[in-house]
């Protein structure tokens, strides 16, 4: 595989960090990145470069791609600083900033790829949807699902605002299953089981069950079915678990407000 060609990294928090394990692994030829925490110098090393502002780039410095990795809060402030790297290919992970936003902030017309990753991206089993900008070439469409792919799967959608449920669904996805396995450890705190006891099932169960998903061909209502003997303890939760009333009705409404406030969100 022939490595990465230079990228510029705006942004070395924990999705920037992840991205740039992956590219390393790929094999990196050289990268900069710009992130004024005393913290990010961390990230340097052989090829990788690390600068506090923008105007350090090292000169000559010419990326080929430009991963925008900041706070959407700070983006207003950031971005401007890097429109004159006309010639790059932007990807923004910035959840909540549409291309036209990052657009009007970097000026002209630049190639923009918006994309959406989650936090499994930090042990390379994360799923990223991306949806490429006018401007975009077949090259810089994947030059992006190369450098996205180095922490998961990656997909692609063709209609900028289904990235709202996306963020709905897998973006904030591990939220849910963190709270699912909190709920687990706590329900066996009330039935009495030891604390350490409880931690361990309420994880592993969901490590597990993950596992047994990813290496199963059967959908998971099969592998809920293959679990559930009729009238026995397993139904008898489900069917508290699946009433109108209980996960199905709730399960809804939760993605609905989360999508609802990734559209209010977006600029």
């Amino acid at each position: 595989m022939t490595a990465l060609p230079p990228i510029l990294l705006v942004g070395g928090g924990r999705m920037g960090s992840a991205l740039l394990a992956g590219w390393r692994e790929q094999g990196l030829a050289e990268a900069v990145i710009i992130d004024p925490s005393p913290a990010a110098q961390a990230l340097a090393g052989p090829g990788v470069t690390v600068a506090a502002d923008p105007a350090r780039l090292p000169p000559g410095f010419a990326p080929e791609a430009v991963v925008l990795a900041v706070k959407p809060q700070m983006a207003a402030a950031a971005l401007p600083a890097y429109g004159h790297l006309a010639g790059a290919l932007f990807i923004s992970i910035m959840a909540g900033k549409t291309v036209q936003g990052v657009a009007g902030l970097l000026g002209g017309a630049p190639a923009i790829i918006r994309a959406m990753p989650n936090t499994p991206a930090a042990v390379r089993q994360g799923i990223t949807v991306a949806f490429a900008g006018a401007g975009v070439s077949a090259a810089g469409r994947d030059l992006a699902a190369r450098l996205l792919a180095a922490v998961g799967e990656v997909a692609w959608v063709e209609e900028e605002g289904m990235l709202d449920p996306v963020t709905a669904i897998s973006g904030g996805g591990p939220a849910y299953v963190f709270l699912l396995t909190e709920l687990m450890e706590q329900a066996g705190l009330d039935q009495g089981l030891p604390s350490e006891l409880a931690r361990r099932l309420a994880r592993q169960t969901v490590i597990g069950s993950a596992a047994l998903l990813a290496a199963s061909p059967e959908t998971p209502a099969a592998l809920r079915e293959a679990v559930t003997s009729p009238g026995g303890t397993t139904a008898e939760a489900l069917k508290l678990l699946r009433a109108d009333d209980a996960w199905p009705k709730t399960f809804k409404a939760a993605i609905q407000a989360a999508t609802e406030r990734s559209r209010a969100l977006s600029a």
